[in-house]
């Protein structure tokens, strides 16, 4: 049967109480919404076979508008009965789309379908992609299953549930917990702000069913070798059954490479001569063919694709790169939420799907952290299409928001994370698991990555991005905010900034909210983004070439509700050119230059006034009296600390409070903009200018940085006059040294 005759058997399994819920549902108006909202039709809703990896021609698409209802601990399924509202399916409730953008823990949906005449003889399987958290099925008013994790696809057969061949009637009960389980939730809450956001409830992807024989193929378990010229396929068949031929066919376009034969069950190695080799630069794939038969009679066929590449740690002038195929790209690309303002998990179509990847492409980026979720089959899709590596995140449990936090589910967390990399471990594009986020319900982490490295031998694991960082899986990751900085030497891991960046820029008409908007740093143009941007990204260059750096990943590809740090608005409107960021990413924007406003001692030392002892609450106040302090040249610090300037004063104590004047002279207001505090702090850190904080972080630099000053300083600052820098530094371990000053940017992109 044609996908277009599937989508009228859809239709018709709708005209039970289309016609009344057509007059009833409306999607409603979110605080923003993009404009692909308007070409959601309930009727077509997300109408691609949602599976690109295993394909059948015969399916019918069970998405679009259902009935729906709030429901109670407790309830009975509500079999035979007409539910009180509809929603649109696969949208959460919670979304605007969906039609009723509530949140409710426990709600139930139904509706009917007709299973098509020519499926007669077949088993009938139910598909859901996901469905957050815990899900009940029933047809016709039986149970069929239960199924928890709000990030994997399940299915069930359901041919001995079904009665004859008219309608049929489908329940599904929902129970998500959100803030109040274990479970893994990404950055899902029920109390949304800063950096989490709105939950996601009930069927988020697509549900559909189709025909399948007894004996017919339920999975593909698909291993490019390129070492050996070659790919590994295993068939597996529907209630294990071993007892039938396969014959999988390698194609390139309308050309047959290879063809192999086997048993179900059996790993089959194909030769494939010559292999094209996947990677960002050529992302090709190979097309598969795989059919199984039975005593020379066909059973079942599906369609599937392969990439070959190979992904390794290896030695590049005696540092661990990440390389593929054998060879080291430098890697850049942008932290991926997948949150939409109007679908909240779901895309409202596959035309905003496809932009958010096209568009992350097409600004220079060559990977995707997917950060903390779970995406549609179909995402992966398009990275594999187009050439987008992916840093695949397993969904934290526990977040940020909750105080105190309920325990980790650590069984069901093994469970979900063995469910992820079983249903992604085909996609190419697929590179390395990150198995927690800034220790995010982290637990068991080193016996986690060896369980994972049994699961998938094929690819890189990060133990923790972010966080605490422990000498087990391949990646070291740090998290320094807004500029990067450089991870410390690792003789046996690879190192990688996991974020950095967030320069926020709010667009007037494209945030979630009118105010309370924020984020690590703020630009107000499009032009102060890109200055800012490039000079991060040759910060980033100087890292892979002196300090081993093999990847980079930017906060982020888009806002997020309050977060307005992406490279696009909410609703997906660049914030600048994105040829010009394209340019930054390829390192092809010169660094910008610096006139000294407030020199440093990395030349010549400065005078300060210091002070080893606790001084009073407003120390960094301009009417502070700093007469008892001593004084003495900067910088301070302690012999050896690497990437230092002049050392005039020691310092080995664990926290030191610094004073000095300065005069800037006649600065006009533009200047003014353009001035960043250049520091070097071993470690953590905070500069005042005139009692305002200009600059803080945790951590330590290694060398001297210029980092963006807060707004409110720089309207701090009194031109052609007196004013006083204040900093406060703080050691705990090894070396040491502070230092501090003021320069005017030169933007390398005039």
């Amino acid at each position: 049967m044609s996908r277009s005759l599937a989508l009228l058997g859809a239709l018709a399994g709708l005209s039970l109480f289309a016609s009344q819920a057509d007059a009833q549902w409306h999607m409603k108006q979110g605080p923003l919404m993009t404009r692909w909202a308007k070409d959601v039709k309930p009727n077509a809703v997300l109408p691609d076979y949602p599976r690109p990896q295993l394909t059948r021609t015969d399916w019918l698409n069970l998405n679009g508008i259902w009935e729906y209802q709030p429901g109670q601990d407790g309830d009975a399924s509500p079999a035979g009965k007409k539910l009180s509202s509809q929603i649109l399916v696969p949208f959460p409730v919670e979304s605007a789309i969906s039609g009723v953008m509530e949140h409710h823990d426990r709600i139930w949906y139904r509706r009917m379908f007709t299973v098509p005449a020519n499926w007669a003889g077949k088993q009938t399987i139910l598909h859901f992609g996901a469905v957050d958290y815990e899900s009940e099925v029933f047809v016709n008013g039986k149970s069929v299953g239960v199924h928890k994790g709000g990030y994997d696809p399940f299915s069930y057969d359901v041919t001995p549930f079904l009665n004859g061949n008219g309608p049929q009637e489908l329940i599904v009960r929902v129970f998500d917990p959100t803030n109040n389980g274990g479970q893994p939730r990404g950055k899902q809450s029920l109390r949304p702000g800063g950096i989490m956001y709105t939950t996601t409830t009930g069927i988020w992807q697509t549900v559909w069913i189709e025909p399948v024989a007894t004996g017919g193929i339920e999975k593909l378990k698909i291993v490019p070798d390129v070492d050996n010229g070659a790919v590994k396929v295993t068939v597996n068949a529907y209630g294990g059954a071993t007892d039938g031929d396969v014959k999988i066919t390698v194609k390139d376009g309308t050309s047959t490479v290879a063809i192999a034969s086997g048993k179900p069950g059996d790993e089959i190695s194909i030769k494939v001569g010559n292999p094209k080799l996947w990677s960002p630069d050529s992302p090709f794939l190979y097309d598969l063919q795989v059919a199984v038969s039975n005593g020379g009679k066909a059973v079942d066929q599906v369609g599937s694709y392969f990439g070959m590449r190979k992904v390794e740690l290896g030695d590049v002038d005696g540092v661990k790169k990440i390389l593929i195929n054998g060879k080291f790209t430098f890697q850049i690309g942008p932290l991926d939420q997948g949150f939409w303002p109007d679908g909240i998990y779901t895309q409202p179509t596959e035309e905003a799907l496809k932009y958010d990847l096209q568009t992350t492409k097409d600004l220079g980026f060559n990977f995707i952290r997917k950060h903390i979720k779970v995406e549609p089959a179909r995402w992966y899709y398009w990275c594999d299409k187009l050439g987008l590596m992916v840093w695949q995140d397993m969904p934290s449990a526990n977040s940020y928001d909750d105080r105190p936090t309920p325990p980790v589910d650590k069984e069901e967390y093994k469970s979900e994370l063995t469910r992820m990399v079983a249903a992604l471990h085909n996609v190419p594009a697929i590179i390395q698991w990150e198995i927690f986020n800034e220790n995010q319900g982290e637990h068991d982490a080193a016996e986690l990555v060896d369980y994972v490295r049994q699961l998938d031998p094929t690819r890189l694991i990060n133990q923790n991005s972010g966080g605490d960082q422990k000498p087990v899986g391949d990646i070291f990751d740090i998290h320094p905010y807004p500029a990067p900085i450089a991870p410390p030497a690792n003789a046996k891991q690879a190192l990688v900034v996991g974020e950095f960046g967030g320069i926020g820029m709010v667009v007037e008409g494209h945030t979630w909210k009118k105010k309370d908007n924020g984020s690590y740093v703020m630009v107000k143009s499009p032009e102060d983004l890109v200055d800012m941007y490039s000079e991060f990204t040759n910060l980033l260059k100087t890292f892979r070439d002196e300090k081993g750096l093999s990847a980079a990943v930017y906060t982020q590809t888009t806002d997020v509700e309050t977060e307005v740090n992406g490279l696009l608005t909410y609703d997906r409107q660049p914030k600048a050119d994105i040829k010009l960021i394209a340019k930054a990413n390829r390192f092809e924007i010169p660094p910008p230059t610096y006139t000294v406003v407030v020199p440093t001692s990395e030349k010549e030392s400065q005078t300060w006034k210091y002070s080893f002892d606790q001084p009073g609450n407003d120390w960094f106040k301009t009417k502070f009296d700093d007469s008892s302090w001593k004084e003495g040249p900067g910088g301070f610090g302690t012999e050896g600390t690497p990437g230092i300037g002049k050392l005039g004063t020691v310092w080995n104590t664990n926290n030191i409070w610094m004073r000095r004047t300065f005069n800037p002279g006649k600065l006009s207001p533009q200047l003014i903009a353009k001035l960043p505090v250049r520091v070097y702090h071993d470690e953590d850190v905070q500069v005042y200018i005139n009692g305002v904080l200009a600059y803080e972080t945790k951590g330590h630099n290694g060398r001297y940085e210029n980092q963006p000053m807060t707004d409110a300083a720089r309207h701090a600052i009194k031109p052609d006059a007196e004013n006083v820098m204040a900093v406060y530094c703080k050691q705990t371990v090894f070396g040491q040294y502070i230092d501090a000053g003021i320069s005017i940017r030169v933007p390398g992109n005039k």
